[in-house]
């Protein structure tokens, strides 16, 4: 990559990316492959903070939550966002890369709090940056806290890493006749009712002219290209 496009990005993954081909819980071969391409990037000199969702490690202890008040399965899935970004740090600190992570929690034993000038310097300083416990709110998403994340340190773009290449027009897999999008607006996404990010994730990012690119995670070199502006998953743009 010789040419960066964006400097300052905010990658959103879904803990979902986390599990591989594993039922739930934290694949080992796919933590690796993510870290090693998230490495790639942040030695180029790319500003790169991070969004983790919990949803690979909640997934095991949903049926248990079945009738829970929803504020404490909430804060059950911050937590497991929180495991999730130790596993990222870990993994990325065994490919040479120097990480943080803050939480919207305090556990200040385990990981330091979210501090907005901080995490600012950290990426200065070139060090990847992990948020962890969404917005530390019950009834957000992490969605909501990436483009609120995204907005606050003042990232170029939301890289939103999903298991599909992109915006279609219907289900790929349902449609073969379904055409992915290379670009699309915020107010036509919501009229044809496409599901790219919860509706106050997507809301924030179109006040604050946050750009999201919705790109493959599973395919190999495809956050170097989103990151370079190839035409690589879709864009959604003011």
């Amino acid at each position: 990559m010789s040419e960066k496009r964006h400097q300052r990005v905010l990658l959103k993954l879904s803990g979902e990316a986390l599990m591989g081909d594993d039922a739930y819980g934290i694949n080992r071969n796919t933590i690796v492959r993510m870290t090693h391409e998230v490495a790639e990037v942040a030695r180029l000199g790319v500003q790169l903070a991070i969004v983790i969702g919990g949803g690979n490690i909640f997934r095991g202890v949903a049926p248990g939550a079945q009738g829970m008040d929803r504020a404490t399965a909430d804060y059950m899935g911050m937590m497991a966002t929180v495991m999730n970004a130790l596993a990222l740090q870990d993994a990325l600190k065994h490919q040479g890369i120097d990480a943080r992570v803050q939480s919207a929690l305090k556990i200040e034993q385990v990981v330091e709090p979210y501090i907005r000038p901080k995490a600012l310097r950290y990426l200065e300083e070139n060090k990847v940056v992990i948020f962890a416990a969404g917005t530390g709110n019950p009834f957000f998403t992490t969605d909501t806290a990436a483009a609120l994340r995204g907005a606050e340190i003042g990232a170029e773009i939301v890289l939103k890493a999903t298991k599909v290449d992109g915006i279609y027009s219907a289900d790929p897999n349902k449609d073969p006749n379904a055409t992915r999008f290379s670009r699309i607006s915020f107010d036509e996404a919501i009229a044809r009712r496409l599901e790219v990010m919860d509706a106050t994730a997507f809301a924030l990012c179109r006040d604050q002219k946050l750009p999201i690119r919705v790109f493959s995670i599973n395919k190999p070199g495809a956050l170097q290209r989103a990151i370079q502006g190839e035409d690589e998953g879709t864009v959604v743009h003011v």
